[in-house]
């Protein structure tokens, strides 16, 4: 980092930084230049807080020469992280994995048929929501730990691995005893309490961006959970919020190899928050998977005209398995396959 003085600094502003320097742990190096001094911080280890010199007096602004994030980046760790799953699935290497089902578990007869369609189609997760953060009050906001239950249950009739979302500390811990990936959704990627508990979780994350959220901020969000102790997250482009309503979100496609080249991390694609709409949610997953996303997260229900939540974007059993047909020679075409559910693997 370099806390750039302003011009005319006096010598006693300059020494107050670099004594506030060396407080912080680290080592401070004055360059006097003919219009002003910088002071060069050594030693970062990519956790330093400027906020405490931003504040001092003299101090113009500081330029971060090292990423704020730390043990996310490539110069951390600069092979991919391949994240292991029950059942020999991987997520992160040559598989492109894809976790499919409805938006919230409405029933049992829903969440088992649903199950078994994606199954059949080729998922290899089954995603659906027992807990739902929803826009208003009045909304359908999930089963709960019924819903749990329930997805539990279309894991032992089906063998599906299961992803579903913890909206709080609370929730994390049950969601925790049920769910093979803990998802913490859009609305809760800053919630940093959330976020630490998760990095003690023991089990993989899948955290999803924000609703306005920059890269830069999804990869420090990620960065909270691996200073906890938890390597296993898996990042998700889900769109962000644009200017037009043509569709729900904007999907940021160029995220996607953007993160592949900041991070280690896998990333996945939800085309479905992305677009809002089941007949885009195929030609968005295409690009995605050709853009190198490690896997797919999309909304499928066995009656979507009935669904309680995101019906609109929700596709047919039908229309997901002509989706996964279309996907399977793209990712051949990269030198990647699309992931088999367990009992197809050899």
């Amino acid at each position: 980092m370099l806390v750039v003085m302003r011009h005319g600094a006096p010598e006693s502003e300059v020494q107050r930084v670099v004594e506030t320097i060396e407080e912080m742990g680290y080592t401070a190096r004055p360059m006097p230049g003919r219009q002003r001094t910088t002071v060069g911080l050594i030693g970062n280890d990519g956790r330093v807080d400027g906020s405490r010199l931003a504040a001092l007096p003299g101090v113009q602004e500081l330029i971060h020469v090292t990423k704020p994030y730390k043990q996310v980046s490539r110069e951390w760790r600069p092979e991919r992280t391949v994240i292991r799953l029950a059942g020999g699935l991987t997520i992160g290497g040559d598989d492109v994995v894809v976790m499919a089902g409805p938006c919230s578990v409405e029933s049992e007869r829903q969440i088992i048929e649903a199950a078994l369609a994606v199954r059949e189609a080729g998922a290899t997760v089954l995603r659906g929501g027992a807990f739902k953060p929803r826009s208003s009050p009045y909304s359908f906001q999930g089963l709960g730990t019924p819903g749990l239950a329930l997805l539990k249950k279309a894991r032992e009739e089906t063998g599906l691995l299961l992803v579903t979302e913890a909206m709080d500390e609370t929730g994390l811990e049950l969601v925790g005893e049920v769910a093979d990936i803990i998802q913490i959704g859009a609305r809760n990627m800053q919630n940093y309490a959330l976020l630490k508990r998760a990095g003690r979780a023991g089990k993989p994350i899948l955290l999803k961006r924000g609703l306005a959220a920059t890269i830069q901020e999804l990869l420090l969000s990620a960065e909270y959970i691996l200073a906890e102790g938890n390597p296993d997250v898996i990042l998700c482009e889900r769109g962000v919020r644009s200017f037009d309503t043509v569709t729900r979100n904007l999907f940021d496609l160029a995220a996607i190899p953007v993160v592949h080249g900041l991070s280690h991390l896998p990333i996945v694609a939800d085309p479905s928050h992305g677009t809002g709409h089941r007949d885009l949610v195929a030609p968005v997953a295409r690009a995605a998977i050709a853009a190198g996303a490690d896997g797919l997260l999309v909304e499928v229900h066995p009656h979507p005209d009935r669904a309680l939540s995101d019906g609109a974007q929700s596709l047919y059993p039908e229309q997901f398995e002509r989706m996964m047909r279309e996907l399977r020679p793209i990712a051949d075409a990269i030198g990647r396959r699309v992931a088999e559910p367990a009992g197809s693997r050899a």
